[in-house]
């Protein structure tokens, strides 16, 4: 995984952060390669994404503020799986990423995405792997869509000049 890169962002093309969670490693990954190759299909430059991986999803917050604050990224990406353990503590941690992802792009301005999924019914047989597996690719494709249309509305909002 890159750390956090020298080179600044040209002025057209911003660069994007994508903080994964190592749990479930293999599904997360779908995510994150398939919004990478959204974002390659969309004409974004591959070496304009920086990817982190922190322990889990709890740790996405804290890892995105820190690159929002750097003033290095336009956009940040976050993708993890919240599963259900079988203890009821998998809504709070879901509840606490989403509200503390939401709370880094309103706090520091810069657009926050979130392919941090919770499935109803996760079991680590190979029936829910392959499926959930599918469904990241899906997720990934998405939000690296939305990602490159609210940068694009961003810009439109900007005064002129800036």
């Amino acid at each position: 995984m890159n750390q956090y890169s020298s080179s600044l962002t040209s002025p057209g093309t911003p660069r994007i952060a994508v903080v994964s969670a190592g749990w479930h490693r293999d599904i997360v990954g779908q995510a994150r390669q398939a919004l990478r190759a959204e974002l390659q299909a969309q004409g974004h430059p591959p070496d304009h994404v920086d990817e982190f991986e922190v322990p889990g999803a709890f740790e996405i917050p804290l890892h995105a503020q820190r690159l929002a604050r750097s003033g290095r990224y336009r956009a940040i990406i976050a993708c993890g799986l919240v599963v259900d353990g079988g203890i009821y503590r998998h809504e709070f941690v879901a509840g606490a990423v989403i509200d503390g992802l939401m709370r880094v792009q309103l706090d520091c301005d810069v657009p926050v995405f979130s392919a941090v999924l919770t499935p109803h019914h996760f079991h680590e047989h190979e029936e829910h792997q392959r499926y959930f597996a599918a469904h990241f690719v899906k997720k990934g494709q998405e939000v690296a869509q939305a990602c490159l249309q609210t940068l694009r509305a961003l810009q439109a909002l900007q005064p002129l000049g800036a």
